[in-house]
């Protein structure tokens, strides 16, 4: 079996040294940002968008987004008003003026700000030290997942629709999204994210997050993506990957699960498949490809075979990818964050704009909160360092904090970092615990179960 501790070994980020607070830089270029009339100019449909005075300007519209709530719209704006403006003369808009604000609002600037601001500064030179690698590789997990959408004519044109249907016929229909995200797993950020129609096949997504790859990279992917078409695609722009094998598919791949040993590993030359080749041709790809495949035994006693392009066995060995590929599950309750704790699902309006706003807004805000738990993070592993149960930053609580302060973190004259610390110390004195090993069988919940779940027991930050 793989040893966890041995792969943590292998990051670089290293504890022992003062390191620049990059959330600091990143919350002060925000505040300049928002005010900024370049930027308001690049993402706003048109050139008299915004110039009016009004409660809704720019900014406050890019708050409000931003803080996303499962409140009423009149509720969220009548509070938010409020708190803007501290008591004193809060200006009173209804659901309407949103509506039309919104409309004059481009969803890229939320997407510029993510990734010219938060990705930018967190992996640029001054702040590279913070940056977690394994062997001085980014881990980049890809995977999709997929959303229902609010009920509108508009939506189901743009997005497409899924029937629902048993042995007695159709019944109801929805319109349906697949968000792609391509995801630092060591250092919980999404530096690329697709919103578009669920019928999209999420290898297509995948070929476009390829794009955003850097040298060096290694992108991790599970059996639904393996193949030699993708193999090829990753290698072919000299990028590096580790994709896990289903038991369909090459003739070597199926003969390793047959053999049912673990801590294998060989490398074996790969031929495009009869319905690739043309396409191989066309593109200036190879026929051939070296791919070493290495086989891992999982906690229950399942054996997999994961196919890499690391084919140094020295540099990388073997009994280093089970916990690589586990790191996998990162990606997993990524999405689980976005869609139980800020609730995915829950959009503030019924049209594209509005769900390409409220998506591109919850990726900010989820990667705004990955760069501000960061020093509370590094404090309490500090802290639990021979701890049976080491602490972690509890999500449910840093969410909350982050989007309840978001003004006062963002569009207010308190210097930076005294709202950071004050949140570091929030966050540091309610964590919540790690239990290494724990396993959890996984149980299929009738209907009335999971109407249950949904209605009395999920936990969502408000």
């Amino acid at each position: 079996m793989y040893n966890v501790n041995t792969f943590c070994s292998k990051l670089g980020m290293r504890n022992n040294i003062p390191l620049p607070n990059c959330a600091i830089t990143i919350i002060q270029i925000l505040r300049q940002q928002l005010t900024d009339p370049g930027f308001l100019g690049r993402h706003r449909r048109r050139a008299q968008d915004f110039t009016r005075e009004c409660a809704l300007t720019f900014p406050v519209l890019m708050l409000l987004l931003l803080q996303k709530t499962l409140k009423s719209l009149q509720t969220h704006l009548h509070e938010f008003l409020w708190e803007l403006a501290r008591g004193a003369d809060a200006r009173q808009v209804g659901p309407g003026a949103l509506t039309h604000a919104r409309a004059k609002l481009l969803p890229s600037a939320f997407v510029e700000l993510n990734e010219a601001v938060v990705l930018r500064t967190f992996y640029g030179r001054g702040h590279a030290a913070q940056v977690q690698r394994w062997c001085g590789h980014r881990l980049l997990g890809i995977d999709s997942s997929l959303v229902r959408l609010p009920e509108s004519q508009e939506l189901r044109q743009f997005f497409g629709v899924v029937q629902c249907g048993n042995q007695h016929g159709n019944h109801e229909s929805f319109p349906e999204a697949r968000g792609s995200v391509l995801y630092d797993l060591l250092n919980q950020l999404a530096v690329d994210a697709r919103l578009v129609s669920s019928t999209v096949p999420e290898t297509e997504l995948a070929c476009q997050h390829l794009d955003r790859l850097e040298e060096g990279d290694v992108a991790i992917t599970d059996r639904g993506y393996s193949g030699y078409r993708w193999f090829v695609q990753v290698r072919h722009r000299e990028r590096h990957f580790i994709s896990r094998c289903s038991r369909a598919s090459f003739a070597i791949v199926q003969r390793l699960f047959a053999r049912n040993e673990a801590g294998l590993s060989v490398i074996v030359t790969l031929r495009a498949p009869k319905e690739v080749r043309a396409e191989c041709r066309q593109r200036g790809w190879p026929l051939e490809l070296p791919v070493r495949l290495v086989t891992i035994r999982l906690t229950t006693g399942e054996l997999e075979v994961l196919a890499t392009s690391l084919l140094d066995e020295t540099a990388y060995p073997t009994e280093e990818f089970g916990a690589v590929y586990w790191r996998r599950w990162g990606h997993e309750t990524y999405y689980g964050k976005l869609k139980g704790r800020l609730d995915w699902e829950h959009f503030s309006g019924q049209t594209v704009e509005a769900v390409q706003q409220d998506f591109a807004a919850l990726i900010l805000l989820s990667n705004l909160e990955s760069v501000v738990i960061r020093p509370a993070q590094a404090e309490l592993a500090e802290r639990s360092q021979g701890r049976t149960q080491p602490v972690q930053v509890n999500h449910a609580v840093s969410l909350h904090a982050i989007k309840s302060r978001l003004i006062e973190l963002l569009a207010s004259s308190v210097p930076v970092e005294e709202v950071l610390t004050q949140l570091t110390q929030w966050f540091v004195h309610n964590p919540t615990s790690v239990r290494p090993g724990r396993k959890v069988r996984r149980r299929k919940f009738s209907p009335s179960r999971s109407y249950h779940y949904q209605r009395r027991v999920r936990k969502i930050v408000f």
